[in-house]
């Protein structure tokens, strides 16, 4: 099991930008994909991004890829989540989680992931 913490989040102006952090502890043997979802207000949990294991290989909600920018450093166990031009849109609770049985391979779906964060609030005011 891998226990995860988000941080970084907050209240930006639009145009703004946040970088969020998703540290990770717990399982000390193999490695997992990380995964970055959000849930807008009223709507249902997105895809946002993931990185492998590796970090070589990244995927990202076709409409962000530009924007964000995923990145990790496994010697402090962390996943980041650069966004850059942030619009009102962008608001939402970000939740980081890991895919526990995939190092290499990045699965968009939520049901894939096993283990997730408490979530960080990301308000972008227009």
């Amino acid at each position: 099991q891998v226990q995860l913490v988000e941080s970084g989040g907050g209240l930006v102006q639009t145009g703004g930008s946040l970088r969020l952090s998703c540290v990770a502890s717990g399982r000390t043997s193999g490695g997992y994909c990380i995964g970055w979802f959000r849930q807008p207000p009223g709507k249902e949990r997105e895809f946002v991004s993931a990185i492998t294991w590796s970090g070589t290989s990244t995927v990202y909600q076709d409409s962000l890829e530009g924007r964000f920018t995923i990145s990790r450093d496994n010697a402090k166990n962390t996943v980041y989540l650069q966004m850059n031009s942030l619009e009102p849109e962008d608001t939402a609770v970000y939740y980081c989680a890991a895919d526990i049985h995939r190092t290499w391979k990045i699965e968009r779906s939520g049901e894939k992931y096993d283990d997730w964060g408490q979530g960080t609030q990301v308000t972008v005011a227009s």
